[in-house]
């Protein structure tokens, strides 16, 4: 049997898996908004998918520091790809989805057809 040397630097700098936080809710406006904490990122780094009534979120956080691997002391922060998909209401208008990359969280708007849209239908009266 061989002795194993604990290293206590040795997961440093090690790709663990990363999966953004991501809220979802409808506003007032009947859309569905999507607001994921992508930090770090430059827009070019991250894709929005929509196939088939499926949202996907796709990126990479690239690990840019200029600190060599033997001078960290901690690395808490994770790096890598990731990808997350969200299945959506068939009532979804898909062309007129919108995407906005502003201070590190990405926003998605996608707002609901017209006709799924709740409508008010006066009821009158017979005399």
């Amino acid at each position: 049997m061989s002795i194993v040397r604990f290293d206590p630097f040795a997961d440093l700098l090690t790709n663990g898996r990363w999966v953004p936080a991501v809220d979802i809710f409808e506003n007032g406006k009947q859309e569905l908004v999507f607001k994921a904490e992508l930090p770090d990122m430059k827009r070019e780094d991250i894709a929005v998918v929509y196939e088939n009534n499926t949202l996907t979120l796709k990126g990479e956080r690239k690990f840019e520091g200029d600190v060599k691997q033997e001078q960290f002391h901690r690395v808490e922060r994770a790096y890598g790809a990731f990808s997350r998909s969200f299945s959506l209401p068939s009532t979804v208008d898909a062309t007129r989805i919108a995407a906005e990359y502003k201070n590190g969280v990405l926003t998605i708007t996608l707002p609901f057809r017209e006709e799924s849209r709740p409508r008010t239908i006066n009821v009158e009266v017979a005399a």
